[in-house]
């Protein structure tokens, strides 16, 4: 049987490109195919004859992900059957069809933002998540105080939830201690291509971080106007797809970054972290006011470090106890999870492979559950709201 260019064509449209998500066809990387030989010339059935060659344009000069592309290619086209030979020109896009990918995929910003007056925006640009149509959960992350696994829990949470099929994202709006990328084991930056970003995953997550555009060990000294600016880009420029679910690792505090997000995210809801002790109980508290007094809904709290277990098999509780349960209660949400304090975590964070993605595990198995509650039982119809009562 003949091979046609549009049997190729079609065999070649359930490719996608990996970091887009969208078919390689779809998005005009297919440059040209060609066909060449005859399946009858081999000696047999299983020695074809026939050669295609096709040629990939790809969106940027040096992309990191081209091995997976060729793969991907090779696989769909042989699939095909009778192809003994598959041969891939890959090419580089032009700017002018860079611009075309992104007005297809990203629209054109200054469109968007007339088309949605009345939403969140940032400088005339429409904050997609902000939208009451778009489908996206946005879930911020927050702690009254640094040390308490903040980071920790929303790098495993978002696996979690990656690992249920959510299409899953991670603002690491911490600017100052950005971890994220390190903690998923993230290994690439992020594309750009005509000025919109793609950012890059790992475990399923797709992450945007200041960790990306700094060195590790350069600190970021800026006030609040330049911290704004740059949630504002990490909100509008990014391709983000509209997500199942987009969490917010929110920095220490109830600063700046807090008030912006709580402006250009409306729609947000908010789940604390903190750990059993009660003083760490009453600063995580704070938090929870400020979300109240910005109108952003509470809907849960995690207790972090809540025990140790010994080889003894005996659970020791290091850091007190009742503070989570005591901080729900005062809330008036569910206590969503208890994570226990094991070396595994604190490795698996420290290098890129999160605990969440070991289900097995006793941490493992915790935020499984916590994944469970947060999609099933705080989806929106039957989401906690909490009425908090300030003195």
């Amino acid at each position: 049987m003949t091979i046609t260019e549009d049997q190729v064509r079609e065999a070649l449209r359930p490719v996608e490109d990996p970091e887009l998500h969208r078919s390689i066809v779809d998005l005009g990387m297919v440059r040209s195919i060609e066909v060449s030989g005859d399946p009858s010339d081999g000696s047999s059935s299983k020695d074809p004859a026939v050669q295609i060659s096709v040629g990939i344009d790809l969106t940027i000069a040096g992309c990191p992900l081209r091995a997976e592309i060729d793969r991907r290619v090779r696989d769909a086209v042989t699939g095909l059957g009778a192809v003994s030979e598959v041969v891939i020109d890959f090419g580089v896009m032009t700017d002018e069809q860079r611009e075309t990918l992104r007005r297809q995929l990203h629209g054109d910003p200054s469109a968007t933002a007339g088309s949605q007056q009345g939403h969140g925006h940032a400088e005339g640009r429409a904050i997609p998540f902000a939208d009451p149509d778009n489908r996206t959960r946005v879930i911020l992350v927050a702690s009254g105080k640094g040390g308490v696994g903040k980071s920790s829990v929303t790098t495993n949470l978002s696996v979690a939830l990656a690992n249920r099929g959510r299409s899953v994202a991670i603002v690491d709006a911490d600017v100052w201690g950005f971890s994220i990328p390190r903690m998923l084991g993230v290994d690439r930056d992020p594309v750009i291509i005509d000025e919109m970003i793609v950012p890059p995953e790992s475990y399923g997550v797709r992450c945007i971080s200041m960790g990306f555009f700094v060195e590790e060990n350069q600190p970021v000294i800026w006030r609040g106007p330049m911290l704004h600016k740059a949630l504002e880009q990490f909100l509008t420029d990014v391709f983000w797809d509209e997500p199942d679910f987009l969490i917010v690792d929110l920095p220490p505090g109830t600063g700046d970054i807090a008030l912006s997000l709580a402006q250009f995210l409306p729609r947000a809801e908010l789940l604390v972290v903190t750990t059993p002790q009660p003083a760490a109980q009453k600063v995580a508290q704070r938090a929870a006011y400020m979300a109240h007094k910005v109108h952003i809904t509470v809907s849960g709290v995690i207790e972090n470090m809540s025990w140790f277990t010994g080889d003894d098999g005996k659970r020791y509780e290091l850091f007190g106890s009742g503070g989570g349960q005591e901080l729900a209660d005062d809330l008036e949400v569910p206590l969503l999870a208890k994570v226990p304090l094991v070396p595994e975590l604190r490795e698996g964070g420290d290098d890129g492979h999160p605990i969440a993605a070991r289900p097995e595990t006793e941490a493992g198995q915790v935020f499984a559950a916590l994944a469970e509650r947060v999609d099933v039982e705080l989806a929106p119809t039957k989401r906690y709201r909490s009425e908090l009562k300030i003195v």
